[in-house]
Parts: structure tokens; sequence; C-alpha cells
């Protein structure tokens, strides 16, 4: 018998999904994106310089910070001051990685963008969210650059989104909510551009292995639900 999702969804159906511009004043631009009940802020803040290696190179940076807020998850979070788990190292890495694939630094300049992603609220799919919100939040902050006349030309040089897709019964299903994601044998995070272009692919079986076939059907449905993640990002930027 194969696995009943427990919001009705059909194996590629993606969660309700949002992205809204401006919900804090003094970042260089701010989204708050949804997908289902995980809510993550993602600000992006923009900053003169760059770290040394990159001193008089002309080029800009990129940088992420990730966090869970206290009040996330039905217990409370503890704050991650100075020492970061293992965990949130690992995801503020990917979001960086992720987003540093949308920049042409040469057009940046020498400016480092830190984008600072604060989950809410989490029931799975929260690094995929930041990525996907991060993104957001980074070409309204470039346009804006453009807009003041600092920049001359947009840095932003490709579109990114994130989805999870997992494997439950030996099916795959699009876009785990926690449910789905504490009972999945197979788990996959799954980042690509606006040409279907893999940045990344985060593949782990949790219980047993799985084949070739399994991850060719994986990377079937991330694809279907990034194409609607780069559709909604366009909606929110205007440029639908």
């Amino acid at each position: 018998m194969s696995w009943q999702r427990p919001d009705h969804r059909q194996s590629h159906q993606m969660r309700p999904h949002s992205f809204e511009l401006g919900f804090t004043r003094f970042a260089a631009a701010s989204v708050l994106a949804k997908c289902g009940d995980t809510q993550v802020l993602c600000n992006v803040s923009i900053q003169p310089g760059v770290p040394r290696f990159l001193t008089d190179s002309g080029r800009g940076w990129l940088t992420a910070e990730y966090r869970m807020l206290p009040g996330a998850t039905p217990q409370r979070q503890e704050r991650e001051f100075m020492r970061l788990s293992g965990r949130t190292q690992e995801i503020q890495r990917l979001i960086g990685r992720s987003l540093r694939a949308a920049l042409d630094f040469a057009a940046l300049g020498e400016r480092t963008v830190t984008v600072d992603a604060d989950v809410l609220q989490a029931d799975a799919g929260t690094r995929t969210t930041a990525i996907s919100g991060g993104f957001v939040a980074l070409a309204h902050a470039m346009d804006k650059l453009l807009q003041q006349g600092v920049l001359t030309r947009s840095p932003i040089v490709h579109q990114v989104a994130a989805v999870s897709v997992g494997l439950l019964q030996g099916e795959p299903f699009l876009d785990l909510n926690y449910v789905e994601d504490v009972a999945a044998e197979v788990d996959f995070n799954v980042v690509m551009n606006e040409h279907l272009g893999i940045i990344e692919v985060q593949g782990t079986a949790e219980l047993g292995t799985f084949s070739r076939n399994q991850m060719n059907q994986i990377m079937d449905f991330a694809e279907k639900g990034i194409q609607e993640l780069l559709e909604a990002q366009r909606q929110a930027l205007g440029k639908g």
C-alpha cells in the first residue's frame, strides 16, 4: 500500500508557497517565504568591502547565516550563539553556496552581501525555503541598487530555487512536510537554476538504499517543483 499524504496532496504536488516582499523595514531587502506551514524570514544586508582574500580584486562576496528561532517548533529551540551546531553550519553553507551561483561578483563590485535566513516556523523544508526565499530577497536588493544608480548592471545572472523530495514506501513524494520527512526512507534536497541546471544535490538513504531509477524519479519530481517555485519567484519580483 502506497503512502497516504497527511494533507491529501498528490505525490507530485507542492505545498502552497509564497514570497512576501518588504516584510521588514530596514534591510536592503526582506522576504517572508512560506511553504506550507514552514515560514522563513530572509533579510539581505549589503556592506562595502570584502573578505581579505578578495581585497583589490574588484569582486564582491556573498555569505549566509541561518538560525532556527526558539518558537519555530513545538518544543522551544535553544538559541545558538558562539557555538553553532553542525546542522546549522551545514545549512548556512548550503544557502551561501546556492545563492553565490546566482551572482556575477565582478558586476557586484567590492561589496559583501549577507543573507540572513531566520526560521519563524518549521514544518520541514526550512533549508530549501530559505534558498528560494533568499534568492527573491537577493534579486530585490540588486534591483534596488540598480534603481538607485549604485550599480550599472545587474549582478544577477541566474535564478535559484530549491526543493525537497523523499521516498516513502519506495515511491517519490515532492516537498515533504515534517511527518513525511521523519518517515522518509530517502531524503533529497535539490537546488537548481532557471535552466534546471543542478547547483547542488544532497541525497541520503536513511533506511536501506535507493536505486538509480528511483534517483531519476526523484530528480524528475524535483524539476517539477523547482519550475513552480521559479514561476512564483518571478511573480513576486514582478517579472512573471
